[in-house]
């Protein structure tokens, strides 16, 4: 399995992590298993939905988003970030501070979404204070890769 990297400056009000790049799997044959898949590796608090269509990062955690069905065009790192076209088996892990919205989707666009043990989701939509910068920067990295455990490339990639 191939991982693609990609690492974001600040874009605007969005801090990205430059420190830790964003993970861009394609695996379509998982497509119809992610949340299966993220369980048995180890992250936690899976959750089916979309993408909200504004921009937005979490400060907290470290998220996985697999595409499950359709397609949509997704803005990562913020407003001067970079359109990602994403389909079934597609997913992305957005270090934490990372900007992220849905710039347009099929009506049948669904995402598997989860987190390391002990992380959440929380939306933030407001430029980062010196406090939540460190907040970001100390966001305890995953013991796991979501698509592929322990010996993932995620692990490899991090550290």
């Amino acid at each position: 399995m191939t991982v693609d990297q990609i690492i974001f400056q600040p874009s605007d009000w969005v801090p990205n992590n430059f420190r830790l790049a964003v993970l861009l799997y394609r695996v379509p044959n998982l497509a119809h298993d992610l949340a299966n898949v993220f369980a048995r590796n180890g992250w936690t608090g899976v959750w089916t939905n979309g993408v909200f269509d504004y921009q937005h990062y979490h400060a907290f955690a470290h998220e996985v988003l697999g595409v499950a069905e359709g397609t949509a065009k997704l803005l990562i790192g913020g407003p001067d970030g970079r359109a990602l076209d994403v389909k079934p088996g597609d997913c992305l892990v957005l270090p934490a501070g990372t900007g992220h919205c849905n710039m347009g989707c099929s009506q049948d666009f669904k995402v598997v979404g989860a987190y390391p043990p002990g992380q959440h989701a929380d939306i933030q939509t407001s430029a980062a204070t010196g406090e939540m910068l460190a907040k970001i920067k100390s966001t305890p990295l995953p013991k796991t890769d979501p698509l592929e455990g322990e010996g993932g490339q995620l692990l490899r990639i991090w550290r």
